[in-house]
């Protein structure tokens, strides 16, 4: 009981829960200025989410890559790296799974599938860590070479589908036949794309709490992020924990392209642009403020409101892309701590004259 108290704070909790209601408050107003019902809105947008269980199994597919990739970059954060490179690795990732099914195509599933997942991580782990030694050796910022290696990644992507491949006439990659087995409770869920990466992803926030905060690694990474050269001076190898840092912050970013591909759509595109999930997981990341708990209850959030806005769409007829005004509203309350601390203060003051008394 003590160490859940320790992990949901005062702060941690009702911070967080504030600047969702203040978010909901501003995107309310923004509907009002745009002569639209929020509450007809919202209620649509709730239906969408809860309304059937193949909506509900819609909106666990949705929220499975925002949880990897909100704890890709978390991860990366707390040990003092600024992960940008998130949407590159989900690629890399991707493209490596698909590859290696079709490759095995005839393969029994068992033995295939598992191979393609584990090699999709690692290749993601792979390609962060690349930015991680250019950090350690060469003192290069992340920031640049992730942003970077995500066209990199991009544009090596869509030439190995175009050429190895490619779906003829088709601006894809074929079929990945394997990939049926990754169905998770599809009958509960009314043929939703419900998949197996929804548990691995719950696993892997685990993995991050454990490894952080439960083991000697864990422990020095965390320090280096505090400060590196303290943890230098204390006899830590701060390149290598960096290296490392980036490795297991790819293989989350990893896992989403891969599950993403062998769970949802079983085949490949062809990217005009990058697709975005490593982008929506820094939002996730800061939503969750760096912690595997606060990420996964974030991409909840983030995925159902997201999801939902389909419904505030057809139903109230609100532009879907008044979610992001929404979402970035509650990361500015999120980030501008103050705001919601300054609105909560009378409740403290109330509470601190009652213990008195």
């Amino acid at each position: 009981m003590n160490k859940l108290r320790k992990i949901f704070t005062l702060d941690s909790l009702v911070v967080p829960l504030v600047a969702i209601v203040l978010g909901l408050i501003v995107g309310a107003l923004v509907m009002l200025l745009g002569n639209y019902n929020p509450i007809e809105a919202y209620s649509a947008l709730i239906k969408r989410v809860i309304g059937s269980p193949y909506h509900m199994g819609e909106t666990i597919r949705q929220v499975t890559p925002l949880i990897f990739t909100g704890l890709a970059v978390a991860f990366a954060f707390r040990s003092g790296m600024f992960n940008i490179g998130a949407d590159g690795q989900v690629l890399i990732g991707m493209t490596t799974a698909t590859a290696v099914s079709l490759s095995l195509d005839g393969v029994h599933a068992l033995v295939s599938v598992p191979l393609a997942v584990i090699a999709g991580g690692l290749a993601g782990g792979c390609w962060a860590a690349i930015a991680g030694f250019l950090k350690a050796k060469r003192g290069i910022n992340e920031v640049i070479t992730t942003i970077m290696l995500n066209w990199v990644a991009l544009y090596f992507s869509n030439y190995i589908i175009r050429h190895f491949f490619l779906l003829k006439g088709q601006n894809r990659s074929e079929d990945i036949q394997a990939s049926a087995s990754m169905t998770f409770l599809s009958s509960i869920f009314d043929n939703a794309r419900v998949h197996w990466g929804t548990v691995i992803a719950l696993i892997a926030a685990a993995f991050f709490y454990i490894y952080l905060w439960k083991t000697k690694q864990g422990y020095e990474m965390r320090a280096v992020g505090f400060n590196q050269h303290a943890a230098e001076y204390a006899g830590m190898n701060v390149g290598r924990n960096v290296i490392k840092a980036m490795f297991i912050s790819g293989v989350f970013a990893g896992l989403a392209g891969t599950f993403e591909v062998l769970g949802v759509f079983h085949f490949q595109s062809v990217f005009a642009a990058s697709p975005g999930y490593g982008f929506d997981g820094i939002a996730v990341a800061l939503l969750g403020m760096n912690h595997p708990i606060g990420v996964v209850f974030a991409a909840i959030l983030y995925g159902g409101l997201t999801y939902g806005s389909a419904g505030m769409s057809f139903a109230a007829g609100v532009p879907p892309e008044l979610i992001k005004i929404i979402i970035g509203s509650i990361i500015f309350f999120i980030a501008a701590q103050g705001i919601v601390r300054f609105i909560l203060k009378p409740f403290y003051l109330k509470r601190k004259k009652e213990k008195v008394l």
